[in-house]
Parts: structure tokens; sequence; C-alpha cells
């Protein structure tokens, strides 16, 4: 793929220098850090194409980190995090704060590879939608009591904000793209995250809960994103307008 620029912000230094070599291995230009203070003054001085964050960092963990980068709102910058915690909680913290994908350690370099790859293509093709000429990719998204704003990233219900993570948008958006078609959880990786691996489903799960919580008055019984049961999901589109 064409070069890009990306940090690895890790403090164990044989985990990143691996991550780095086969980062570049695929012509991507790598950077490695191993202290979140001098991350934090890097990520102000420099534009990158992805970020790999680990969360446990000497000085300012990964969290902070990715909080600094997500308050950047002239550029959007993918993260990819990284932990060798396993629970929930902590996984939903990095989603939370607004990474976009995370791996658990130990994790599988080809995957994380795959991972870099499909983050950064993902971007380049939404910043290429952004960027053309045609109304659709812009246009203002309006159902019943929901609007979903493209250019700003804004999502209303009701007339109030809500507070999604990158990702939540992202698969918001996909869904009212395609108001009433019926996505499998591969497909939505596919789709969303860009990548399709047998596996890493509960991952659709997981952002659906949590982008339901948000969304819905009643997660239970769902409004606009209903479970076609032993299909997938889809999104009930009500009376759609687009401006």
């Amino acid at each position: 793929m064409p070069e890009h620029r990306v940090i690895v912000i890790e403090d164990s230094q044989e985990i990143a220098e691996l991550v780095r070599l086969h980062l570049s291995d695929i012509g991507l230009q790598v950077e490695v850090c191993h202290d979140g203070d001098e991350a934090a003054r890097r990520l102000s001085e420099n534009d990158y194409d992805l970020v790999i964050l680990d969360i446990m960092l000497p000085g300012r963990d990964g969290l902070e980190l990715c909080r600094q980068i997500r308050e950047d709102d002239s550029r959007y910058t993918p993260i990819l995090m990284l932990t060798s915690r396993s629970s929930e909680m902590d996984r939903v913290l990095g989603l939370e704060t607004g990474a976009d994908d995370y791996l658990t350690k130990p994790f599988s370099l080809m995957e994380m590879v795959a991972r870099a790859k499909a983050l950064i293509r993902r971007h380049q093709a939404m910043q290429a939608q952004q960027d053309g000429d045609g109304a659709d990719a812009h246009a203002r998204l309006q159902f019943d009591g929901l609007t979903i704003d493209p250019r700003s990233r804004e999502v209303l219900k009701d007339g109030q904000a809500l507070e999604l993570t990158a990702k939540e948008y992202d698969l918001l958006l996909h869904f009212a793209r395609h108001p009433g078609q019926v996505f499998n959880r591969l497909q939505l990786l596919d789709s969303v995250w860009g990548y399709a691996h047998v596996g890493y489903e509960h991952t659709v799960n997981t952002h659906i809960n949590r982008l339901r919580s948000k969304l819905e008055n009643d997660p239970r019984n769902p409004k606009y994103i209903k479970t076609v049961w032993g299909v997938g999901y889809q999104f009930i589109a009500g009376n759609e307008e687009r401006s």
C-alpha cells in the first residue's frame, strides 16, 4: 500500500520493534515511542495516518493520549489500541475514549498488520467520499426523531446530540445509508471495520449493544436497529428524508 505515516506508542521495546518491522515490510513509515509524555509531544507536532497505542505506558497512559487525539477536531486519525488486559470493561473504556479498534495481547502480528491496513484504507475511503462532489455523500439523513449529519458527524436524537464513539457513528451511518437491508456480522465487519475475520463477530455485538444503549429509548425493544434472528441486523428507517 502507498506509504503512510504511523506511530507505535508501546512501552515494550520488543513488541514495538516487532510491530515496526512488520508494518515497515508493507511500506508504511513507522515511528516508535515508548513514553506517554513524549508521545503527547509528537502527536501535537505531527500528523499521522494511524496511531497504534498501548494502554499501559509510563507518563500519560493510552486512554489519556486517545482523548488528546480525539480532542483535535482538525483531522481524524484512526487509533488501534493494544492492551494486555482482557476484561470487557477495559475494552469498553478504550472504545468509549475514541479508539477505532483494539487487540488484546498476545496478538497475531499478521492480524495486527491486517487491522492496520484495514483502518488506513477505511479512513482513505471515508475521506474520498467526504471530499467527493456527490451530494449523497454529504446529505443529512433524517428519520423519525433522528438526524445524522455526515459533514459534522453529528447525530441528534429528538434534538439532543448523542455522544457516539467514532466506530459507533460509522456503524450507525452505514445502517442509515442502507435502510431496510439486513446485514450479518461478517458483512458489518467488512463494511465498517474493513476486515471480516471469523471469530471477531463479538466486536459487532459489543458496538451494536453500546449504540443501542445511546440511541434507543428501550434498548431491549429497539426502534431503529432491529435484530433479525438467525441472520443479523436491520435499520428501520420510518419516514426518511435527505437534505
